[in-house]
């Protein structure tokens, strides 16, 4: 029997959800799209309509309103629409309320983001023992499947970290992910995806080195590498979700993540920090207003969705693992190249929307599949990665591999000591 969906949220991530299950409508019954902003979710349909993108024209996204901060106000839409999928792709503050309400509902629950405390910023790692792993057990006890972090990043870089050991290592030393973003959206300063959340992993980075948590400043470590397609690219050590569950899931010695940034970003963010206009707690102005720094640089910068029309360039992330195969050192970098202008033509959205929504839409037509069901909670390394990179190559976001270096000199095993 083919199963209702319900994406929650309406931004530039659900945007390109709500594209995609158009385009794979003949895989689900009803397909519906939430958000507090009724007008957000008729402008994504409208969007759809416009590219042509519905495969089955019969069958068109619904739009409805609701409070995804509201568990029984979830709950109640989830069962009047008798919804078995339910994709949160809403604010990462509302990640406890989506998820209380599909294990309430006997919902499958996907998201592509880690929980976040608004009173809160950068917690002590793992994050997802924070959150998300406290409710594991009831997850398991109700057989209710919840994908976590099904986005790219965190999502199908833990695909490969999974791909890796199952097909080209015996061992894994290091897993270095990496992200950049070689485009150019013509503002003067803007980010990618939501601002808050954008800003509030920029506090402190926790990484994970020789097997255990370090602690080191913002933008501290940097690196030049040289991507494929995008070349030489300056890349910044930094704190990520997908590092929370690699630890605990993937046997590596070292497990770090790095993102690209700009001189021009580096600066502005650190003068916006510095003046203390990134903290997340409320000041006083001389009119006796209270307001939230962060919240006031989020109002003045650009929509991320408004980026989308006059983006160009190209993103390109993947991980870079080192380890030993067949008693050899081997190196490979596991990527996608994903390009700003191919992602406007196809959904009127920019790349990074694009790789974080494609994804869980992926992960969505695995559970109806079943090959994902696993009626219990897991993040994405968990998983077959097989069938999950299969279907991304179908729809919108192949894997390359580059195989970096292996070693001809087969290293041998270090003798026992004798007794």
């Amino acid at each position: 029997m083919k199963r209702n969906v319900l994406i929650v949220g309406a931004g530039g991530v659900a945007h390109v959800a709500a594209h995609k299950f158009a385009q794979n409508n003949d895989l689900f019954e009803n397909i519906y799209i939430a958000s507090r902003s009724f007008d957000a979710c008729k402008d994504i349909l409208k969007s759809i309509e416009r590219k042509d993108n519905y495969k089955d024209k019969a069958k068109t996204i619904t739009a409805k309103q609701c409070d995804a901060l509201n568990v029984a106000e979830m709950a109640k839409l989830i069962k009047e629409l008798n919804v078995s999928i339910v994709v949160n792709l809403a604010s990462a503050f509302c990640n406890m309320s989506i998820l209380e309400a599909c294990i309430e509902t006997g919902s499958a629950y996907i998201d592509t983001a880690i929980h976040e405390d608004p009173t809160k910023v950068c917690e002590n790692p793992p994050w997802y023992d924070n959150y998300e792993w406290k409710r594991k057990d009831r997850c398991k006890e109700k057989g209710i499947t919840a994908v976590l972090g099904a986005g790219f990043d965190p999502g199908v870089v833990n695909a490969y970290a999974a791909y890796a050991k199952k097909h080209f290592f015996d061992t894994i030393d290091t897993i270095d992910i990496m992200d950049v973003n070689a485009g150019s959206h013509g503002k003067y300063f803007a980010t990618n995806f939501d601002p808050e959340i954008n800003f509030r992993e920029f506090v402190k980075v926790w990484t994970w080195i020789d097997r255990q948590w370090v602690a080191k400043a913002v933008h501290e470590e940097k690196m030049v590498y040289d991507f494929p397609v995008v070349g030489k690219q300056t890349i910044y050590l930094t704190g990520h979700d997908e590092l929370h569950s690699l630890s605990k899931n993937i046997d590596a010695n070292s497990i770090r993540f790095w993102m690209g940034f700009s001189d021009h970003y580096i600066n502005c963010f650190t003068v916006l920090k510095n003046i203390g206009l990134l903290s997340e707690k409320k000041v006083k102005t001389a009119e006796g207003l209270e307001v939230v720094p962060l919240k006031v640089v989020k109002a003045c910068l650009p929509d991320p969705k408004t980026l989308a029309p006059n983006y160009t360039g190209k993103t390109c992330i993947g991980d870079l693992i080192k380890g030993m195969k067949d008693g050899r050192k081997k190196e490979l970098f596991i990527y996608n190249v994903c390009d700003h202008k191919a992602c406007y033509e196809e959904v009127e959205s920019q790349a990074i929307s694009y790789t974080a929504g494609v994804p869980a839409v992926a992960a969505a037509m695995l559970i109806a599949k079943g090959d994902w069901d696993v009626k219990t909670m897991v993040n994405v390394e968990e998983l077959d990665p097989d069938p999950f990179l299969e279907v991304l190559n179908n729809i919108g976001l192949p894997t390359e591999t580059i195989k970096v270096s292996y070693s001809k000199k087969r290293i041998a095993k270090p003798k026992e000591p004798k007794k």
